[in-house]
């Protein structure tokens, strides 16, 4: 491990996926996230590396699902328009079992929007917005270094999971600046390391230099495409229980309990110590994975704990799986800012007592 280095949130994230061993860069410019191929454009011919700027996101994610399905290790961004043109090629890459690392860099919306920070996509890296039954794993990290370690890790693990692999953040931390410690560069894999290591990739050959592998999504035999697709839900399965990332803090004895992610969820620490110094203890839930979702988490909250507030820039998208995990147990409130505003931790802390009060 280096030492600490004072870097902006792109550039940090975009030399995070380079030491985790990403070659190939494929993207279209869209604001905040237009330093990362920037940086890679300079980087990555530099480390062996292929960069392209493709003519727009769809064929971003075409051309991404091309040199991963032949082996490459792959690593794409966007933000949330562009993102959305992307959904058709995340299905088609999880039908064909075939990873990626995207980092989705959230803006205000819907449509075009704004340029500043939202969390409104949450439903749209959770659900999925491309067509049929698939899941792609979403990690949503909090700070800049965070960021670059689930990246990092993504990689290895997109090509453990044969999935995409996507991290969700948002403008703030891709603007914003932070001392990281970056990790060991993973060694780059090599023709004979693909083939070893990914049998199924495009190369030439199949395992026994006989046969041409195929990577394929359609599947026109219905009872072929139905025992795929049951073979998809069973590795899901998996992960649900594998891939689960979670913090809790003081959730046991709060009076509140928080729900929030990312910077929101920077922010409502310090609203919990300004309603401490009030007398009133709150926790907090943070989902580092948002798929799958931290549901046991939940099993925490005791009945000390009066609500339970979603805390998110949207009119209301996390509070939707905190349903599920609160069940019907304790009264669920939303704070929620939109169109790029940032709450600030006294606003969470006086709407959070004000629904306090209001509930008892």
């Amino acid at each position: 491990m280096s030492e600490k280095v004072l870097m902006k949130g792109n550039e940090a994230f975009a030399e995070a996926a380079i030491l985790g061993g990403s070659r190939y860069y494929f993207g279209y410019p869209i604001t905040p996230q237009n330093e990362i191929p920037e940086y890679m454009s300079r980087e990555l011919p530099k480390r062996g590396g292929a960069f392209l700027q493709a003519e727009s996101e769809l064929g971003a994610i075409n051309m991404a699902y091309g040199a991963s399905a032949s082996g490459g290790r792959v690593f794409i961004t966007s933000s949330s328009p562009g993102i959305a043109l992307m959904q058709e090629g995340l299905s088609f890459l999880s039908s064909a079992e075939v990873p990626l690392v995207v980092l989705a860099v959230c803006r205000g919306g819907p449509g075009i929007g704004g340029i500043h920070p939202g969390q409104a996509d949450y439903l749209q890296v959770t659900r999925g917005g491309g067509n049929g039954d698939y899941k792609v794993p979403v990690f949503a990290p909090s700070s800049i270094q965070e960021a670059v370690d689930l990246i990092y890790e993504s990689v290895e693990l997109s090509d453990y999971w044969q999935n995409p692999f996507l991290v969700f953040t948002d403008g703030i931390l891709a603007q914003m600046m932070e001392p990281v410690v970056l990790p060991d560069p993973r060694p780059e894999m090599k023709n004979e390391d693909i083939k070893k290591h990914k049998p199924w990739a495009i190369t030439g050959y199949g395992d026994d230099d006989s046969k041409r592998a195929v990577v394929k999504s359609l599947r026109m035999v219905p009872d072929d495409l139905e025992k795929h697709v049951e073979k998809l839900f069973e590795k899901y399965a998996r992960a649900e229980k594998e891939l689960v990332r979670v913090e809790t803090l003081g959730v046991e004895d709060a009076d509140i309990v928080f729900v929030a992610f990312g910077t929101v969820a920077r922010i409502t620490k310090e609203a919990i110590e300004l309603l401490a110094d009030r007398g009133i203890k709150a926790g907090l839930i943070r989902p580092i994975s948002l798929w799958p979702f931290p549901y046991g988490a939940f099993d925490l909250i005791t009945d000390k704990t009066k609500v339970v507030i979603s805390a998110e820039l949207s009119m209301g998208q996390l509070i939707q799986d905190v349903k599920i995990g609160v069940g019907k147990r304790f009264p669920i409130g939303l704070i929620n800012r939109t169109g790029g505003i940032i709450p600030t931790s006294l606003e969470i802390a006086n709407r959070a007592e004000s629904i306090l009060k209001a509930g008892s």
